[in-house]
């Protein structure tokens, strides 16, 4: 059986942030996922960041974890957003 997370990109990198995608690989997670919306529920007042920064930074850590998103918030990023 593999086993897969989601964790939140509400957590500055230095902050917190690094350690629990090390963690996620360390606890032998197949993939982990991160959510890329502007907020979400109790997180809307604090710092949300995006999935493409915080999955490429966790790239940088780890070694076989599977990264991906679960939701991708094309619009946000496009230069034709007006």
């Amino acid at each position: 059986m593999r086993l897969s997370t989601v964790i939140l990109p509400h957590r500055r990198w230095h902050e917190g942030g690094r350690p629990t995608w090390t963690r996620a690989e360390r606890l032998g997670f197949h993939a982990a996922y991160a959510y890329d919306h502007l907020s979400w529920r109790s997180f809307r007042d604090g710092p949300w960041f995006g999935a493409v920064p915080t999955l490429t930074a966790a790239a940088a850590v780890t070694e076989r974890i599977r990264l991906g998103t679960l939701v991708t918030s094309v619009e946000a990023f496009s230069p034709t957003a007006a």
